[in-house]
């Protein structure tokens, strides 16, 4: 039978040349193949060798070739000559685009650099784009953290030094228990998925806390559909069950933890509720071997989780006691959170025993020595096989930040972070809050920033406030109220702006944010104060800078449009000096760079600030002779010393390239990145592999690397001193004193342990949780318009669970009216029984305008897609107190996405879903009904 059969091309040629880089279709950073065919890109397919997906390629990686070729790309710089929002531009040269925004930008950074505010929506390179804000001397500036997981990044750093996703990942291979809490498909789905295959494989069990049943919580063993908002209080009913039942790491909490740490008792003391220290700063301990307090870190200390020292009749107490005082109360009591938390207390009991189980029934040892900071060697490294994962279902709520602690507290309680089996750090993380900056404000007219924007406050001194008393920064991040904001409050820039409080500013400047519909919380109110005027007839907010590569809803609403190029032609940089690419057994960074030329006239964002700082000589952009130092971010990339040896690559460094970590500029190293696969990867020596906060080994590799100049190890911080501070503060302590009406809720929320609190204001009538998340086969909003994409969600029903449906009389094709205190859409619905009984949700970002993103405008899109923004506020409703209180966690302040509470009715089908916005004119042409190209012969 075989000679009957046909002969087949079983390899056809299919390129030319493959050109390697990274993927830019999420923010996994998975390496590609480029298949190139006549000098055009012919497919896409994963690279096998690169160290994050192995050459694992998911629908969106492989659709990139339509985001390269989408008609939406915008083609020239653009000056707006019509209304704002109207669509109206003119196509101008660079030249003219640079000298237009060079004359509003430098007049304000002569005379008062804090009225621009600098925003970026995708924050890959925001080591550089933050040093440019800095260099102009605005104190205004951000990526989009604050609506996206400053939660979670910043209750893991204040917490273990490291968080979820980019900063750690589960040990894949030792694993046998594996919970997520609030993780949908779209970041870091190609790892994630890889390790789910080996859980499964191993026949490891996988349990999923969501609300809502899609993806990974899909295929776990187990699925917990809670209710939104609780999980905090489900994690400390599980730290009580654990706790009463004795099953928690002693060994791991004494030695490697604050949970021994002696915390001031004396109620008249400036420190209450501080730790005890030294003279020179040390915490201390009891030590149970000499009964007397001692250094943390002392060679020779044997610290005492239960030790009492009295002075003066006051008896000071450790960590570990407050711990247990509160966590064993009747509060956290499976019997009383389980009606809350919408899950049985039989259910939280049996799921405490499981994790009980596997974290100390199965442990294992590996054989393999290391030395822990106190200059102890340890012949074994102890394996605890339960790991935990969560995102932004856990984050975006107004109890977010103690929530995300206190799952990092149920992790250290077992003893599973940095050990063999549990979650691990990759680098260049863990790194304590110690480590990082502090936020900085001054403004000089004329003269750069006092330091970074960004960082991490330790107290009240830290704040970001003006003289008097005032916040210094427009989105009022690191005030009192929003201490601890890490990332700022990006959702907050434009209403802020609006309102003139706390200032006014005169340019917007916004990097791939659109802010004017489906990046805000506030749709429809976000577009009215885009183009408000006031009584002179002028707008609001002056001059509004943007930079995109497509042309989505945001561009009508600005005056001059830097186009951007797709992410195959430009360089990028994904650095340790921002986010880590690797997996947990080395570090590694990567690049992109042109693999194709762009077609129009259009520059990457990096090169465009690059040439922009240079026109107006800002500080570190021209050389002493005030000629440009960079010619494009390219030269910035390898030329550019964050200190001397350190730049923003790790990877070929030296004259000759053979340097890793630091060295000497490599002229050739961009090549040397491009010849490696677009990556850079060196491994962790194998006794640095687990231990990282306390192991010797680790942190001297560290050093070598650049991540630190000096060894600095850590013990994890179960009681939150800044929390404290502040605390004290509003208890009267200190200069700096927040105003009165913040004072009680400072003291109730920002408690040095993790506590819970409702996230949500009841307000009558609006009981149903509304939630949306991101699909997996969509990132940012740029995936609908993508011709492949559109195919898996060309438009987004609302789902809803059995008990709503059957009690609304629903039935399939059916349209509903959704209203809450702010505002009402009309939307198809679905049934979804796998869901929790009180909650709606539908996928984010798949509705559009019509008008933009090239799309038709009868696309399902716009049609049928529809965004849940339309019924959020960046502020919570009037309270009467004339304050604008802000839909934000209190101690991050984090957009609170997911407290959004509605009521929902059956109604007639109108013909397109509501609202349904105008048609924006647009600068690029609509897509042609039939799309099609040919790549080579």
């Amino acid at each position: 039978m075989t000679f009957q059969q046909p002969k087949l091309e079983t390899s056809p040629k299919v390129s030319d040349e493959i050109r390697k880089t990274t993927c830019y279709m999420c923010a996994c950073r998975c390496g590609i193949n480029v298949h190139m065919k006549d000098g055009k890109v012919a497919y896409i397919e994963g690279n096998r060798d690169h160290p994050v997906n192995k050459g694992v390629l998911c629908a969106k990686g492989s659709a990139g070739i339509m985001q390269h070729n989408a008609p939406s790309r915008l083609r020239a710089p653009l000056k707006r000559v019509g209304p704002r929002g109207s669509g109206e531009f003119e196509e101008i040269s660079w030249d003219e685009a640079y000298d237009l925004a060079a004359s509003w930008l430098e007049p304000i950074r002569r005379d008062d650099p804090s009225k621009l505010a600098f925003f970026t929506g995708r924050d890959q390179s925001q080591s550089f784009t933050s040093m440019w804000a800095q260099s102009f001397g605005t104190p205004n500036y951000a990526a989009h953290g604050g609506f996206c997981s400053v939660n979670m990044a910043a209750a893991g750093i204040y917490t273990m030094g490291g968080a979820f996703w980019e900063f750690g990942q589960p040990d894949w291979d030792r694993t046998k228990l594996f919970m997520l809490f609030g993780v949908a498909e779209d970041h870091d789905s190609n790892p994630i998925k890889m390790g789910l295959g080996k859980l499964k494989k191993r026949g490891a069990r996988v349990i999923g806390v969501n609300p809502i049943r899609s993806g990974y919580n899909a295929v776990a063993d187990d699925w917990v559909g809670i209710t939104p908002g609780t999980d905090g209080l489900f994690i400390l009913s599980l730290v009580h069950c654990l706790m009463s039942a004795g099953k928690i790491d002693l060994k791991y909490l004494r030695d490697l933890t604050d949970a021994p740490v002696l915390i001031n008792a004396d109620e008249n003391s400036p420190e209450f509720g501080l730790a005890l220290r030294d003279d020179d700063g040390h915490q201390l301990v009891w030590c149970r071997d000499q009964q007397k307090p001692r250094c943390f870190d002392a060679p020779d200390v044997h610290p005492d989780l239960a030790g009492t020292w009295e002075v003066d009749g006051v008896t000071h107490r450790t960590v570990f006691h407050h711990m247990t005082e509160r966590y064993l109360g009747t509060e956290y009591a499976p019997e009383t959170v389980a009606e809350t938390v919408g899950i049985s207390a039989n259910r939280i009991r049996a799921i405490a025993a499981e994790i009980a189980r596997v974290a100390f029934d199965e442990a294992f040892e590996l054989p393999i020595e290391w030395t822990d900071f106190r200059g102890r060697t340890h012949k074994t490294m102890q394996g605890r096989p339960v790991s935990f994962h969560a995102m932004r279902g856990i984050s975006a709520h107004a109890n977010g930040f103690q929530t995300c602690r206190a799952l990092h507290m149920l992790q250290i309680i077992l003893g599973t972070v940095e050990v063999p089996g549990g979650f691990r750090f990759k680098p260049p993380y863990p790194k304590p809050a110690t480590a990082h900056p502090k936020p900085h404000c001054k403004v000089t007219p004329g003269a750069p920033l006092d330091g970074p924007h960004l960082g991490f406050v330790h107290g009240p001194d830290d704040l970001a406030l003006k003289d008097d008393g005032s916040p210094a920064r427009i989105d009022k991040a690191f005030t009192w109220e929003n201490p601890m904001s890490a990332h700022g409050l990006m959702h907050m820039v434009i209403s802020n702006a609006h309102a003139g409080d706390p200032y006014k500013i005169d340019t917007l400047f916004m990097y791939m944010a659109n802010m004017s519909w489906n990046s805000s919380m506030n749709t429809g109110g976000v577009m009215e104060m885009l183009t408000d005027k006031d009584e002179n007839g002028d707008y609001v907010i002056p001059h509004i800078i943007y930079s995109d590569a497509y042309s989505s809803e945001m561009v009508a609403f600005s005056d001059l449009i830097l186009p951007d190029t797709t992410y195959l032609e430009r360089h990028d940089c994904i650095s340790t000096l921002d986010r880590p690419i690797c997996e947990a057994e080395g570090a590694a960074d990567a690049i992109r760079w042109p693999v194709v030329e762009p077609d129009r006239d259009v520059r990457g964002f990096q090169t465009a600030l690059i040439q922009l700082g240079a026109k107006m000589k800002l500080p570190g952009f021209v050389n002493d002779d005030g000629t440009a130092k960079y010619e494009d971010y390219a030269d910035y990339i390898v030329n550019h010393q964050r200190r001397p040896g350190v730049g923003p690559l790790i990877g070929f460094r030296g004259e000759d390239g053979t340097k890793t970590g630091r060295g000497e500029v490599n002229p050739n190293q961009m090549q040397d990145y491009i010849d490696n696969g677009g990556f850079y990867l060196a491994h962790v020596p194998e006794d640095a592999q687990f231990y990282k906060p306390w192991n010797k080994a680790y942190q001297d590799w560290a050093v070598e690397m650049s991540f630190y100049d000096k060894p600095q190890p850590y013990i994890f911080t179960l009681w939150c001193e800044p929390m404290r501070k502040f605390q004290l503060a509003a208890e009267g302590h200190g200069e700096r004193q927040p105003p009165e009406h913040l004072r009680q809720r400072i003291k109730d929320r920002m408690d040095p342990l993790p506590v819970w609190y409702p996230s949500t204001d009841q307000h009558e009538g609006f009981t149903v949780n509304a939630l949306t998340q991101r699909p997996m086969a969509m990132y940012h909003s740029w995936g609908s318009q993508n011709a492949w994409l559109r195919q898996i969600h060309g438009h987004n029903p609302l789902y809803v669970p059995t008990k709503i449906w059957e009690a609304q009389r629903f039935a399939e094709g059916d349209w509903a009216r959704v209203t809450s205190p702010h505002g009402e859409i009309t939307v198809p619905v679905a049934h979804m029984a796998a869901l929790n009984e009180n909650t709606i949700w539908t996928w984010n970002a798949i509705g559009k305008r019509k008008g933009a993103w090239a799309l038709e405008e009868n696309a399902p899109e716009v049609k049928k897609g529809f965004l849940l923004n339309h019924l959020i506020h960046e502020l919570h409703p009037p309270k009467g107190d004339g304050m604008r209180w802000a839909n934000s966690d209190p101690i991050t302040g984090q957009a609170a996405w997911f407290d959004l509470k509605v009521k929902i009715e059956k109604c007639a089908a109108p013909a397109e879903s509501q609202p349904n916005y105008p048609a924006q004119k647009s600068p690029v042409p609509k897509a042609p009904a039939k799309q099609a190209w040919k790549v080579g012969s």
